[in-house]
């Protein structure tokens, strides 16, 4: 057996490409809570025009959240037929999409740069597909 065939058993079993995107969302979640845990630097990065609010406790906090967002995800990778599981998936990334577009147009506490622009790219491609792919996997 080659390690892909046996990585693979262990990959969404779902159709399509959407719970395979839910799982690489979710573990790349899981990390950056690790960073935000152990360090400010990232939370530094995502609100990079007031790095001066960003404290260890605001860092944890943001990880936590993050976490939260992440264990959402990774269910959805794996139960993306179940109704309850998606809308609540497709929330995470509403409300992200809401948080980090509010820090850049509205409370001006992050300006444009890759570190912060990659969760309102990833949240508005995931809210984009699950909404029109909604029918195909809760519906089926």
């Amino acid at each position: 057996m080659t390690a892909l065939a046996a990585l693979s058993a262990y990959l969404p079993q779902g159709p399509g490409w959407l719970p395979t995107w839910q799982l690489i969302v979710a573990v790349t979640a899981t990390l950056n809570t690790i960073g935000n845990m152990t360090s400010v630097a990232a939370s530094r990065k995502l609100y990079n025009s007031a790095p001066a609010f960003v404290n260890p406790l605001q860092s944890r906090t943001f990880a936590i959240w993050t976490l939260t967002s992440a264990v959402v995800r990774f269910y959805a990778a794996y139960n993306i037929q179940n109704k309850m599981i998606y809308d609540i998936a497709l929330f995470t990334y509403l409300f992200a999409f809401f948080h980090f577009g509010s820090e850049l147009l509205i409370f001006r506490t992050a300006r444009p740069a890759v570190p912060n622009m990659s969760p309102v790219v990833v949240s508005t491609t995931s809210l984009v597909w699950m909404l029109s792919q909604y029918d195909f996997y809760v519906r089926s």
